[in-house]
Parts: C-alpha cells; sequence; structure tokens
C-alpha cells in the first residue's frame, strides 16, 4: 500500500519544518494546496516515516499540541510534548510558549 499523492506532498512539506520549529495543520495545509487541516491531520495519522517524517512538529492554530498519532490526550500526546521539549519548544498552560517557533513555509522558498 502506498502514500497519495496528497500523503506525499504533507510529508514533502512537512521536512521543511526545521528541528526547534513547529507548524500548525493550518498552515501545512495551506502550504499543500488544501483547505482542510483535518485532512492534513489525517494523513498525519498515518505517516509511516516517522520521525524522519516530523509529524510531531504538526501543532493546532491556536498553538496548543494537538493531537498525535490518533490520540488528543494521554500518553501519545506526552511523548509529543517530550519530542518538542528535546528540541528545544516548549508550552506554557498549554500553549505554544514562543510563537516565533512557528516556522513560516514562505519563508522557506527564499
Amino acid at each position: 500500500m502506498g502514500d497519495t499523492e496528497f500523503q506525499k506532498r504533507v510529508y514533502e512539506a512537512l521536512m521543511l519544518v526545521p528541528r526547534g520549529y513547529v507548524t500548525t495543520y493550518k498552515a501545512l495545509a495551506a502550504a499543500v494546496g488544501c483547505g482542510s487541516p483535518r485532512a492534513v491531520g489525517q494523513a498525519l495519522k498515518r505517516n509511516p516515516y516517522a520521525p524522519e517524517v516530523p509529524c510531531h512538529r504538526v501543532i493546532a492554530s491556536d498553538l496548543s499540541i494537538g493531537g498525535f498519532q490518533g490520540a488528543s490526550a494521554g500518553a501519545r500526546i506526552s511523548k509529543k510534548q517530550a519530542m518538542l521539549e528535546a528540541e528545544g519548544v516548549h508550552f506554557v498552560d498549554g500553549r505554544l510558549s514562543t510563537p516565533d517557533q512557528c516556522f513560516r513555509f514562505s519563508d522557506a522558498s527564499r
């Protein structure tokens, strides 16, 4: 079973997000020409290339941690947060503590 063209676009775009940064489902959706952040979330839920394709670097638009591996709470979210903390991305009161750590896809083309 291979990846869909949409999944390939999502994974390729996500590879642009460097260690120490995050993006949002909405920004990633826009980067691949998709109007549905939920569709991006579904592609990431099926990501067979993690952590090389760093789906843990995608958070919600309100700068909360979002989901991970199909979960929105519990051990999987704790794992996502630990992975981000190890990369220098911190959350305070459930939100990204440094919003300038949000990657801008428009900057990647320069």
